[in-house]
């Protein structure tokens, strides 16, 4: 699909060249009309989704990205002086499916703190993900703050603090 588009657009317009006499400006916007499609075709094919731990499953070889979260009460294995480029843990899904990750490179910073990861790798036929690339989604630093701020409302309530009516 990637070459029959731009041959297409390439061929159509020597085609309307040879037929009739055009101006310039009507080469130019064609050329730019082809241009504009065939990047339009390649955004299209680029685009990504996230898939269930099932899904990968189910194409077992295939590149996917999966988000999940760090599943603490299963063990991690990692041991940054014997190999820094291994690290095996179970990741959960958003539909709580679970699956073993091994990725062979040193683990992100964040990891420990992170809400959720998007692994990128694919699953497989041994049983587990084969992770190539992994990014952390870390906690929002609003949550704090926005308890602070409920208790700070709370406590404007009780003393009377931002009453601002006049007598």
């Amino acid at each position: 699909m990637k070459v029959f588009w731009p041959t297409f657009a390439t061929h159509f317009i020597i085609t309307i060249l040879r037929e009739k006499e055009m101006k310039k400006i009507h080469i130019v916007l064609l050329v730019l009309i082809a241009g504009a499609i065939a990047v339009l075709i390649s955004f299209l094919q680029t685009t990504t989704t996230y898939d269930t731990v099932q899904t990968a499953m189910e194409k077992p070889g295939k590149f996917v990205h999966l988000m999940a979260r760090w599943d603490k009460a299963q063990p991690m294995e990692y041991d940054a002086l014997k190999n820094p480029n291994y690290l095996s843990f179970t990741a959960v899904d958003t539909l709580g499916k679970s699956v073993r990750v091994i990725y062979h490179n040193p683990k992100p910073e964040n990891f420990e703190i992170s809400d959720k990861l998007v692994l990128k790798g694919k699953y497989s036929p041994e049983g587990y993900f084969d992770c190539s690339s992994i990014q952390t989604k870390c906690p929002s630093k609003y949550k704090d703050d926005m308890k602070s701020a409920g208790k700070n409302v709370e406590k404007a309530a009780t003393t009377g603090a931002g009453n601002t009516e006049t007598k």
